[in-house]
């Protein structure tokens, strides 16, 4: 598999039901046991597959909903890594902002446990109840540059990795390789790797402070495309391995801002992906300028629809910006999907349940008008 289900997609998330996020609370307390949360967990995505299938949605994941936060609750279960819970920071405007987490390596990374597995296989199980749906499960997992971004060299142990190149990333590449051959093994076909790094370097005050922990923001991007490639060299035949680029999705904030340019060429030449899901939701993310850079043989989904506020975008206003865009790729390499998920953590976005179908609805009619198809 190397193309996408259909025309149209989703990053992933989706806001919790009430009766899961109480679930998480007692757990919290003692008040039940893992299993038991389990439970409730499986019965939350059940219910979200057939929510995804309802929509008409190709690719269907299980909301994240065993997750709190989209990156933590897969990196500190990898051998070698400790993370911290994330601050959340009250600005000036009385918005609120999910600090980065302190993500750091402290021993050698490696594949500890098979991490996805058991969850895959029971969205698998889900998902294969209709099997002329021709519906795909999709696992998204964050990406491994996390891992240097977040600290830089000051978060690796110089006792575990004295020198980073090649060792540290070779050994990062092979825990990432054991995770995708399990859910290989277990029939998975579709993983999405989330990265915030990349489209934090498109901002200046994130590039500043690369150049503050001693990295050159103008390299970084070339150095992550030769890290994620080690990665795909270990890919599974027949699976396909996207990234989704985010610029922060907490409460309907973000974090970051900036043209695609000062990463397009490492993003879209260099790295050896099958797809990426860019964010294109507001003026905060350019021109599609840097498309210009995108192969032959991979697809750029064109994140148009936000998942941060309800306010509906027009069908017109959508076609037009695809036309926008399909002057700098070619429009047969273009997709549709939101922005982002709609609950990159366990929190949620100011956004009501039923807009999630609301704007689902509307990238698959805009992709179906555009690109044809029933």
């Amino acid at each position: 598999m190397s193309q996408l289900p259909a025309r149209y997609d989703h990053v992933g998330s989706f806001l919790r039901p009430k009766y899961l996020l109480e679930a998480r609370e007692q757990k919290a307390k003692g008040q039940i046991t893992p299993p038991q949360l389990r439970a409730v967990e499986d019965q939350a995505i059940a219910e979200i597959v057939q929510f995804q299938r309802s929509v008409g949605l190709k690719s269907i994941t299980d909301g994240e909903f065993r997750r709190t936060y989209f990156h933590i609750d897969f990196l500190e279960q990898l051998g070698g890594v400790k993370t911290d819970i994330p601050v959340t920071i009250r600005k000036a405007d009385g918005s609120e902002e999910l600090a980065p987490p302190v993500i750091r390596v402290i021993d050698k990374v490696r594949h500890a446990r098979d991490i996805q597995l058991a969850d895959f296989q029971y969205l698998k199980s889900q998902v294969s109840v209709d099997k002329n749906s021709g519906c795909v499960p999709k696992v998204t997992i964050p990406s491994p540059t996390m891992l240097h971004f977040r600290g830089g060299r000051a978060g690796i142990s110089r006792e575990a990795y004295p020198e980073l190149d090649p060792v540290f990333y070779d050994d990062v590449a092979q825990a990432y390789g054991d995770e995708l051959r399990s859910l290989a093994a277990a029939g998975c076909t579709y993983v999405q790797m989330d990265d915030t790094n990349l489209a934090y370097l498109c901002d200046d005050r994130m590039r500043e402070a690369a150049r503050q922990r001693g990295d050159d923001p103008d390299e970084l991007p070339h150095r992550y495309a030769q890290f994620i490639n080690k990665v795909v060299a270990q890919k599974p035949a027949g699976m396909l391995l996207a990234m989704h680029l985010c610029r922060g999705n907490f409460k309907s904030t973000h974090a970051a801002a900036g043209n695609y340019e000062p990463v397009a060429e490492a993003l879209l030449r260099e790295m050896d992906l099958d797809a990426y899901f860019m964010e294109y939701d507001d003026a905060r993310s350019g021109d599609f300028k840097p498309l210009r850079y995108l192969p032959k043989g991979k697809t750029v989904v064109l994140g148009l629809v936000t998942t941060k506020f309800g306010e509906m975008e027009s069908k017109d206003d959508l076609k037009r910006r695809i036309d926008e865009a399909a002057r700098y790729a070619p429009l047969d390499q273009l997709a549709l999907s939101p922005q982002c998920g709609f609950s990159s953590t366990v929190h949620g976005n100011n956004i009501a349940v039923e807009a999630q179908r609301s704007k689902l609805r509307l990238v698959i009619e805009t992709a179906q008008e555009v690109w044809g198809g029933a």
